[in-house]
C-alpha cells in the first residue's frame, strides 16, 4: 500500500504556489505517485468497512468517484487559483458532488488531516426535516446522539444561527438544532500517523463509530426526498 508522506504535502504546496498547468504537467508523475496513489490505496483499504456501513456507497477508487480533482472548479469562486493544496476522498451514494445525501470523508492538507461525515451543503428543507426528527425523539437520532456522546474524537460542526431559535430545548439538543448545516468531524495534526501504515486501520475503527450518525443523516435524506418528489 502506498502511504502518504512529506513528499505528498510538499507537492500539493508547490503545485498550488506555481499554479500553472505547465508546471503540473511537468510534475504529473509526482502527482501520480505521491498524491493519487496513496489516495487510491486508502480508498481500497477502507472499502470493506464502508460497504458494511452502507452497501450502496460508491467505492470506485477514481477521480470524481471517490477521489477529488486536484484542479479546482473556479466558475463560482472569487479565488481563481487553478490547483488546490488539499485533497480528499469521500464515500457516498450516487454522484460524488451530489448534495442530496451525506458522505463519509477523509481530507489532507498542510495543516494535518480531517475526517468525518456530513454534507457538502445541507439544504434548509433537509435541516428542517432533521430537526423534526430530533424534536420528536426519533429512534435513529437517539442512537446517533449516543454514538457521538460515547467518544471524544468527533464533534459537531456547521454554522449556527446568529440568533437562537430553540432556547426552550435542552443544551444537548440545541447543539444539533441550532445549526444551519451539520457535519461530524475530527481533526488531527499527527503527521507521523498520517505518514504511517496505521492510518487506514485507525480510520476503519473511527468510521465504524460514525455508522449510527451516518444512518440518521441518510434516513432523513431518503425520507425527505420521497416527501418532496
Amino acid at each position: 500500500m502506498k502511504l502518504f508522506s512529506k513528499a505528498t504535502l510538499d507537492y500539493l504546496f508547490e503545485n498550488r504556489m506555481n499554479d500553472s498547468k505547465a508546471w503540473f504537467e511537468e510534475h504529473k508523475s509526482t502527482y501520480q505517485t505521491e498524491v493519487f496513489a496513496p489516495l487510491h490505496d486508502l480508498v481500497e483499504a477502507l472499502t470493506p468497512v464502508m460497504i458494511k456501513i452502507d452497501p450502496n456507497f460508491t467505492t470506485n477508487p477514481r477521480v470524481d468517484k471517490t477521489i477529488c480533482r486536484i484542479r479546482r472548479d473556479t466558475r463560482f469562486s472569487h479565488d481563481k487559483s487553478l490547483y488546490r493544496d488539499n485533497m480528499w476522498i469521500i464515500f457516498k451514494r450516487g454522484k460524488m458532488h451530489g448534495t442530496e445525501v451525506p458522505g463519509v470523508y477523509f481530507e489532507i492538507s498542510q495543516h494535518g488531516f480531517e475526517y468525518g461525515c456530513g454534507f457538502y451543503h445541507a439544504s434548509p428543507a433537509y435541516m428542517n426535516a432533521l430537526r423534526t426528527r430530533i424534536l420528536r425523539g426519533d429512534k435513529l437520532f437517539l442512537q446517533a446522539e449516543k454514538a457521538l456522546s460515547s467518544q471524544n474524537t468527533f464533534h459537531l460542526a456547521g454554522e449556527c444561527y446568529k440568533r437562537p431559535r430553540f432556547s426552550d430545548q435542552p443544551d444537548r439538543l440545541r447543539e444539533w438544532l441550532e445549526r444551519r448545516e451539520i457535519s461530524i468531524i475530527a481533526e488531527s495534526k499527527d503527521f507521523p500517523l498520517l505518514f504511517s501504515d496505521k492510518l487506514a486501520p485507525m480510520l476503519q475503527q473511527e468510521f465504524e463509530k460514525l455508522a449510527p450518525i451516518y444512518h440518521f443523516f441518510l434516513q432523513t435524506a431518503l425520507e425527505h426526498h420521497q416527501l418532496t418528489e
